[in-house]
Parts: structure tokens; sequence; C-alpha cells
């Protein structure tokens, strides 16, 4: 099974505020659903109750539990070990891991490709993902540029593979 790891990236590497998302741009949100649906997705507890709807439908969600009692809707875990073993049980092609920054900074070196949505625009966030090493990690695709109409943020989505 692939590991992936999935998340949308301000040029400063913001990824969120307040526990949330610095924005809500469509067609990213569409993007994550399309690539990660029937695919497990691993998560901390953070991310996992930040959710508008936990679980996320039609995915296994196993929440990598370091603190604090069992969630039932999820498959909880204690290490990523146990994580990547719960996802290989689902016979999927790919697992997605899906944050938050401090899963992203763990699972980096430890998952196979990348899907980054890179937005261009600097945010105010106080979380932050960890830089993308190109000694490590190559472009495999990139797509053309987006603008949301609602922000006004311009976009891709890129591919990385490990080297």
């Amino acid at each position: 099974m692939e590991k992936c790891l999935i998340v949308a990236v301000a040029d400063n590497l913001g990824i969120g505020i307040k526990g949330d998302l610095p924005w809500h741009i469509s067609e990213d949100l569409k993007f994550f659903k399309r690539t990660t649906s029937g695919c497990p997705v691993i998560m901390g507890r953070t991310t996992y109750f930040s959710l508008p709807k936990h679980p996320l439908p039609g995915r296994k969600n196993i929440v990598l539990n370091l603190g604090g009692e069992d969630i039932p809707e999820a498959d909880c875990v204690y290490s990523f070990e146990e994580a990547f073993a719960s996802a290989e049980a689902e016979n999927c092609e790919r697992c997605f891991v899906m944050g938050g920054a401090s899963v992203y900074r763990m699972a980096i070196n430890m998952v196979d490709r990348l899907f980054i949505t890179h937005v261009h625009t600097v945010i105010k966030a106080d979380v932050f993902f960890p830089e993308i090493d190109p000694e490590i990690w190559e472009k495999a695709s990139v797509s053309e540029t987006h603008t949301d109409p609602e922000t006004g943020y311009t976009f891709e989505f890129v591919e990385y593979t490990r080297k």
C-alpha cells in the first residue's frame, strides 16, 4: 500500500489558524474528497474533532490517539505503525495522512507520496507544514493554475514522489 500525505499549504507553509483551515477553497475540498474517497485516512485527535462531519464518510477514519479517551466512530491507534497496519487491513492501494501539523511532521519521513495544494498567498497562521526538501522529494505532476472565485487565491495541485 502506498502511504500518502495530503494538505493545502500557503506560500509561507501555513496550514491552519485557531483550529481551522485558513481558507475554504471549494475546488481544493473537492480534490481532497475525490482523492481520498474509499481510502483510509490517518489524522490526529484535534484534526478529527475539527472536522465539520466526523467521521469522514466513505473512508476508514484512523485517529492517532496519543492521549484521551477512545473515539467510538474511528479506529483509535497509538502509533504510526498501528495506523499503517489498520490502513493495510482495508486492502486499498493508498492511505492518506491528513493532519494536523504535528502528525505531518512525524509522517513526512514515512510516506511515499505528497499531494500538496500550493495556495499562493501568505497567511497569518499558527500551525505550519514542514519544508518540502528537494533533496528528498521531486515533483511528479503539477496541475494548471486555478483561481478561487471566492478568495481570489491562485493555487495548483502538485504531487511529489520520494527520490
